[in-house]
């Protein structure tokens, strides 16, 4: 006989477990996050989880050996293709992020209808709208045609018999994995034990079917998908959709990829019949440049495999304040100090009766650092007045002693920028490159102060 089920306390924010209820989590730090959670029926023999389980050997092989690519589904949407690493791998499973409104609904409910119109079957579990919501979208988008599999539907056992009754499915996707609950478990949906079971139940039936799982996330307030990490861990992808409600643009990043490479883009905008994929986002991003103003630098950077240039923009002004306003949009407020710091100590450059602000153009949030040298160029050509020339392109990390070391990526970065009509170059001294075929003039640097005794336009 089974032995009753045991109370356990569990942190919301990151699955740790308590002997008893405390006001602060030992493990994260987070405040009111944990919550009395029932542990469910004990393990019956044979499960693996008891001392009488018995185990067999597993087949041990070494690395040697050909192997085979997996096989993709071709979405028929560039971007998400180009995302994926190809396209979505049968078997699979991929959890989505971003904030509420973003697009995420929309964007799958494009995928699914997509697929469904090419052939292949498409199932979608909406856990947060009913399925006459659903059905308006799709009529909005002008996919009402598409014959997508639709059920509005929490209960996990319901969606798992849905899936083993009806015939094979290539694509499921469920919205939101939040909001699904088990019977078993005593727990409010949402929770860590809830969403656990969901998540590992629904993995273990794609890889059992073969059949592409898509998992909605919520997000907290800090922008990471709400929930247990073990659920990063489970799944083979995980993608974020990141946006400005301020802007048409929205980016679908990969920041774990089992079958491709992280961290690559999708750029994509939102129109009236949808989200419309951009082919080329660095046309985009410095479609409304105003070449005469001071303080806009064109950056040649790099997301994924992807060369992306996008516009900083700087705005240095007086400040009546006692300590000067320091503010930065798109980009880390920390290195924008650290850089106003090497522009003092090295330079000779003081911003310190300045206010300073940093925007990247288009919404775009950059974390590279070889968005150093573009930064500084737009905030000395802010404090001179003096405008950057219009057809040159920035990118190199500075360092605390203000050296311009080299960047990786760079035949990409220039091959990109000669593509879309730019004449020069301002870059590191270091790192070799293959020069032949290029038009640009290259302009390379070892030191900030080259830079600085310019005024940002160094030639």
């Amino acid at each position: 006989m089974a032995k009753p089920a045991k109370s356990q306390f569990v942190c919301q924010a990151c699955g740790a477990l308590s002997q008893r209820w405390a006001g602060k989590c030992v493990a994260c730090g987070d405040w009111n996050t944990i919550v009395e959670e029932q542990a469910g029926p004990a393990a019956m023999p044979g499960s693996g989880l008891t001392k009488s389980a018995k185990g067999r050997a597993a087949r041990l092989e070494t690395l040697t050996g050909a192997t085979d690519e997996a096989p993709r589904i071709r979405t028929g949407n560039g971007e998400l293709d180009r995302v994926t690493g190809g396209g979505i791998v049968p078997g699979s499973a991929i959890l989505i992020g971003g904030e509420p409104g973003i697009g995420k609904s929309t964007l799958l409910l494009q995928l699914a209808a997509g697929l469904a119109s090419a052939g292949r079957r498409a199932v979608y579990f909406s856990g947060e709208e009913a399925t006459a919501q659903v059905r308006m979208r799709a009529e909005r988008l002008g996919l009402a045609k598409a014959p997508v599999a639709l059920a509005a539907e929490t209960n996990l056992a319901n969606i798992l018999a849905t899936l083993a009754k009806g015939p094979h499915a290539d694509l499921v996707i469920v919205d939101s994995i939040q909001t699904l609950w088990a019977e078993a478990i005593e727990s409010a949906p949402g929770t860590v034990a809830q969403v656990r079971a969901a998540t590992q139940s629904l993995i273990r039936y794609a890889k059992q079917a073969g059949s592409a799982l898509i998992l909605v996330g919520h997000v907290t307030k800090e922008g990471q998908i709400a929930g247990p990490k073990v659920v990063e861990h489970m799944v083979d992808t995980v993608l974020y959709f990141e946006g400005d409600s301020g802007h048409a643009y929205r980016l679908l990043r990969a920041v774990k990829n089992r079958f491709g490479p992280a961290d690559e883009i999708g750029v994509f905008e939102m129109v009236e019949l949808g989200l419309r994929e951009v082919t080329n986002p660095s046309e985009l991003f410095l479609g409304d440049r105003d070449a005469s103003a001071p303080g806009a630098a064109v950056f040649a950077g790099m997301e994924g495999t992807r060369p992306l240039l996008v516009e900083i923009q700087a705005l240095v002004a007086p400040s009546a304040l006692g300590t000067p306003r320091r503010a930065a949009v798109g980009w880390d407020g920390n290195r924008l100090s650290m850089l106003l710091a090497v522009l003092e100590a090295r330079a000779g450059v003081s911003f310190g009766h300045h206010d300073v602000y940093l925007n990247v153009a288009g919404g775009l949030r950059i974390t590279e650092p070889a968005a150093d040298l573009a930064a500084a160029a737009a905030l000395l050509s802010s404090l001179s007045g003096q405008p950057l020339p219009v057809d040159r392109i920035h990118f190199g990390e500075i360092s605390l002693s203000g050296a311009v070391r080299a960047a990786a990526h760079m035949p990409a970065r220039l091959k990109e920028a000669q593509k879309l009509g730019f004449k020069s170059v301002l870059m590191p001294a270091a790192g070799e490159i293959e020069t032949r075929g290029l038009k640009l003039s290259l302009s390379r640097i070892t030191h900030l102060k080259s830079l600085a005794d310019g005024g940002g336009a160094c030639d």
